[in-house]
C-alpha cells in the first residue's frame, strides 16, 4: 500500500519529546498537517515540507486535510501534541476514515509519544508508581456531568489523577466543580502544577490541594496550558523536596531485598 498517512506524537512540548520514530516519519513526509502553534515549535524540522495549519476548534478541517493530502499520493504526517491517543488527533483521523471507508486505499500509522503528564511526573520526582487516573475538564465534547463523576470517581479510588485543561478564560465551571470535589476531604493531597511542559517557559511546582482550593480560578499558573497533578493518599515529598508514591515494596521486602 503505497499511500501513507503519519499520526505523529510530537510530545510534551519543544522538540526534546519526540522520538525517533517520529523524526523519521517526518523525514519521509511530503506533506505536514498541524496546528499553528506546533509548526512553529516544530519549525526546525519541517523546513521544505508542504505545510497545512490551522488553529483551535478546526480539528475536523486538519484530519479530513491530511487524509485528502494523503489519498492524492503524498506521504504526510498530522502533528498531535502528546500522544496522539491521549485527546489527539487519532481517534478523529480514525473515525473519518472509518466513516470515508478508506482503509483499503490509505496506510494509516500511529506513532506515540511523551504525554505532558508523565513528562512532568518525571520532572516531579516519583508520583506514579501506583493506578491512575487521566481527566480533561474541557466540556466542549464532553457532558459536565460526567466530567464530575470521573472526577469524584477518581478521588474515591484513591487513584494519582492527570488533569487536562483546567480551565479557560470563560470556562471555569468545570474547574470549580473540580476545586469542591478536592475540598472534600482530599486537601492535604500534594499537587503538582506543571506549565509550558518542554518549553523555554516550563514551570513545574510542587504543592497541595489546600493552594488550588484557597486561589480556586484565580490561581495565576492554571490555565489551559498546565496540567495538574493530584497524588494519593500514599504520596510523600522526599528529602530533597521530591514527590514520592511508594509502590509498596518496602512493606514487603527489607533493603536486601528479602521477603519479610
Amino acid at each position: 500500500m503505497a499511500k501513507k498517512l503519519y499520526i505523529v506524537s510530537t510530545g510534551a512540548g519543544g522538540l526534546d519529546y519526540i522520538t525517533p520514530e517520529a523524526l523519521r516519519a517526518i523525514e519521509e513526509c511530503e506533506v505536514v498537517v498541524s496546528y499553528s502553534k506546533y509548526a512553529r515549535e516544530l519549525g526546525s524540522l519541517i523546513e521544505g515540507k508542504e505545510l497545512y495549519t490551522s488553529g483551535m476548534t478546526h480539528e475536523i478541517a486538519r484530519c479530513g486535510q491530511s487524509i485528502d493530502y494523503a489519498q492524492s499520493g503524498r506521504t504526510t504526517c498530522i502533528f498531535s501534541n502528546g500522544d496522539v491517543n491521549v485527546y489527539g488527533m487519532a481517534t478523529l483521523v480514525t473515525e473519518l476514515m472509518e466513516e470515508r471507508d478508506l482503509w483499503g486505499e490509505i496506510e494509516v500509522i500511529s506513532l506515540p509519544g511523551v504525554t505532558s503528564f508523565l513528562a512532568a511526573a518525571s520532572k516531579a520526582g516519583a508520583p506514579v508508581s501506583q493506578d491512575f487516573s487521566i481527566i480533561s475538564l474541557s466540556d466542549r465534547l464532553t457532558d459536565i456531568d460526567l466530567i464530575d463523576k470521573r472526577v469524584k470517581a477518581a478521588l474515591d479510588c484513591d487513584f494519582v489523577m492527570g488533569i487536562y485543561n483546567p480551565k479557560s478564560k470563560k470556562r471555569i465551571l468545570p474547574y470549580q466543580n473540580f476545586m469542591r470535589a478536592l475540598a472534600e476531604g482530599y486537601q492535604n493531597r500534594i499537587a503538582i502544577i506543571a506549565s509550558n511542559v518542554g518549553r523555554p517557559k516550563e514551570q513545574i511546582t510542587i504543592t497541595t490541594a489546600q493552594d488550588l482550593i484557597d486561589q480556586d480560578i484565580e490561581h495565576p499558573q492554571v490555565t489551559m496550558s498546565t496540567l495538574i497533578i493530584i497524588c494519593n493518599s500514599n504520596a510523600k515529598l522526599t528529602k530533597n523536596g521530591k514527590v514520592l508514591t511508594p509502590r509498596g515494596y518496602l512493606n514487603k521486602y527489607d533493603l536486601d531485598g528479602q521477603k519479610r
